[in-house]
């Protein structure tokens, strides 16, 4: 068996950073209402790493001691040739040198894929899925289809991909659906997070306040059914996990607004077009692009891009500034959360 290595990447307030998410892509296939506008302009082509490229780059991460590797979107598997850059991937499992290779996903390619990524060394994806309505999922995703997405999240059972849900709290949009999801995730044996809407991007007619639910107005919604006993459970997520008393399931909450969870922050978040970006909440981005096609040769180029990881880690921030405890968004990032990845 292989050893894991010290870390390798420790930021400034002694934090190691073992967990890169990556967005392959800034395209999807729907348009939810929190995540982006209904007419997007998505980015040319050409400004977008190669799939070669974000191996190479994922490579070197896991070479200075990450550990874990969640592939993002957009949508990732709307990605031409996705399950190439999967399979190269996996072979850091075998070796032992990474421990996970996960995917968040919005359900809508996991008929076509899921065996596949299974093949692949891909044991848990999470599905964002904020409804069980379809006139609702309809409205909320602008583009989508329920039945599309449930028999994805069938096919990744069928595969033996463990599923967990993520849902994004709504007020007004699914506040009344809570009950419901829970018990529809403990009966497919799913565990579920409840998220809180993060003011990231511009969302035109959109209004973050007219949206936000407060995960600890959820949260005493479920005890007035459930009683939620805070564990010590960590995915290597921001997600705090409770037990459901009466079903035995975990129930996670990312509170981002309510309980900024950045004392433990161990991430950092890779985009498609190579920026690299310390906090999902600040601005602050390295341009690894630059360095990677900067015409070094191969070995300069790999010191060089070494050298460039640090340096961003050495700026990585204690925390987020969001807030929504003015009644007016505060802390807002220009950048749609498709960008960066989910």
């Amino acid at each position: 068996m292989t050893t894991a290595t010290p870390p390798q990447l420790i930021d400034p307030f002694r934090r190691a950073i073992t967990y890169l998410r990556v967005s392959v892509t800034d395209r999807c296939d729907f348009r939810c209402l929190y995540c982006m506008a209904e007419e997007m302009t998505f980015l040319p082509k050409r400004d977008l790493l190669s799939l070669e490229e974000l191996d190479q780059l994922c490579t070197t991460f896991i070479d200075l001691g990450v550990r874990k590797l969640r592939i993002t979107g957009g949508e990732p598997l709307v990605r031409k040739n996705i399950l190439w850059f999967f399979d190269r991937i996996g072979r850091h499992l075998g070796s032992g040198a990474l421990d996970e290779l996960t995917l968040t996903t919005n359900g809508s390619q996991l008929s076509r894929f899921a065996r596949q990524l299974a093949d692949a060394g891909v044991r848990r994806v999470n599905v964002s899925l904020d409804t069980l309505d379809e006139a609702k999922f309809k409205r909320i995703t602008r583009w989508g289809r329920l039945a599309q997405v449930l028999d994805g999240i069938d096919s990744a059972q069928q595969a033996g991909l463990r599923v967990k849900i993520n849902t994004v709290a709504l007020k007004g949009a699914n506040d009344d659906e809570i009950h419901t999801l829970l018990e529809w995730c403990d009966q497919r044996g799913m565990d579920l997070t409840f998220i809180e809407v993060m003011p990231m991007g511009e969302m035109g007619e959109e209004n973050r306040l007219d949206q936000y639910y407060s995960l600890e107005d959820l949260r005493a919604d479920l005890a007035t059914r459930w009683s939620l006993t805070e564990t010590d459970y960590r995915t290597g997520g921001p997600a705090r996990y409770f037990r459901v008393g009466e079903t035995g399931q975990r129930i996670g909450f990312i509170t981002p607004l309510t309980h900024n969870f950045c004392e433990s922050c161990n991430r950092v978040r890779l985009t498609c077009t190579g920026q690299l970006y310390m906090c999902l909440g600040q601005d602050d981005d390295a341009d690894l692009r630059k360095v990677m096609r900067g015409g070094l040769d191969s070995i300069a180029a790999e010191a060089a891009l070494r050298e460039a990881i640090h340096e961003a880690i050495s700026r990585k921030p204690k925390g987020h500034d969001f807030d929504y405890s003015r009644q007016r968004v505060e802390g807002q990032v220009g950048r749609h959360m498709s960008v960066t990845g989910g």
